[in-house]
């Protein structure tokens, strides 16, 4: 599994990235990197299918997109293509977190939990979504025509427009705000400290709520508990480390928090079955 940072190609504005995915293969080969192999990239991408059906796994969960579907990978996941890529036809859009406005994704119901699930869009919502990328593509393309700055900006607004059009075939449900706003806040705490703590307790002293209260929100948000989120997130990491590090599972347990590597073993085994090693080995090893 290799990490991959947000890197704006040479000559193009930070911020955003249009690449076609046929594309993807010959670069991946050009820097002597094998194109399928797991990449955990820390950027969103919004990957769409034209002609062709495009497969990829991600977290563990295998996608099939057919053609005119979309699909958005969260920075931070753990990506793999399938065989089709080499042929691929459809785009990636690439962009860090951060660089879209607020309230762009408040508005795009861009907040955790996340759904993730291909999206076709249909008419007349398919036309709305092509202008916005065919729009943002050249855009992209024509960067000599506008000062840098400008640029950029511009660069924003159509990428907005991509954005919420696509939420618009989601269409999802909003949630309270009240409860939105505590759980957005726990999530991240989450994502940012499910390696030193799995107690609810301690990221409600964190975060200047009580335990109840984060239960509350989460339960509202995800239908989990806080505690029953925090070590779904733990055992997320698990999994990503034990399928594609080489790292021993002691040394797992360790970069997860685990005082002792049988306590890793008790925690990974009763949520999934099977030891770490067994997980690891993979079906009928």
């Amino acid at each position: 599994m290799r990490d991959l940072a947000y890197t704006p190609a040479v000559g193009a504005p930070a911020g955003v990235e249009v690449v076609e995915l046929a594309d993807l293969h010959a670069r991946s080969l050009r820097h002597g990197n094998d194109p399928y192999a797991p990449l955990r990239p820390a950027f969103h991408q919004l990957i769409g299918a034209r002609e062709r059906p495009l497969s990829l796994t991600v977290d563990f969960v295998d996608h099939e997109l057919p053609p005119g579907a979309w699909l958005w990978i969260r920075a931070g996941q753990v990506q793999r293509f399938g065989p089709d890529l080499r042929g691929a036809d459809g785009v990636d859009v690439l962009f860090p977190s951060g660089f879209l406005p607020p309230a762009i994704v408040a508005a795009a119901h861009m907040d955790p939990p996340y759904e993730q699930r291909p999206l076709t869009p249909r008419a007349p919502d398919a036309q709305g979504v092509r202008l916005a990328l065919d729009h943002l593509a050249y855009e992209y393309g024509a960067m000599a025509s506008l000062p840098l700055q400008a640029h950029t900006e511009v660069l924003r607004a159509l990428l907005s427009v991509l954005v919420v059009r696509l939420a618009k075939v989601r269409d999802p449900a909003p949630r309270a705000a009240a409860s939105s706003d505590t759980f957005r806040r726990f999530h991240a705490a989450v994502e940012r400290d499910h390696a030193v703590t799995r107690r609810v307790e301690d990221y409600a002293a964190a975060l200047g709520y009580s335990p109840r209260t984060l239960t509350r929100a989460t339960l509202a948000a995800t239908g989990r508990t806080a505690k029953q989120y925090v070590d779904e997130r733990v055992l997320l990491e698990a999994k990503r480390l034990l399928w594609h590090s080489g790292l021993p599972a002691k040394e797992v347990a360790d970069a997860l928090g685990f005082p002792d590597p049988s306590d890793f073993t008790k925690f990974f085994r009763l949520r999934t079955g099977v030891t770490p090693g067994a997980f690891r080995a993979g079906p009928g090893a």
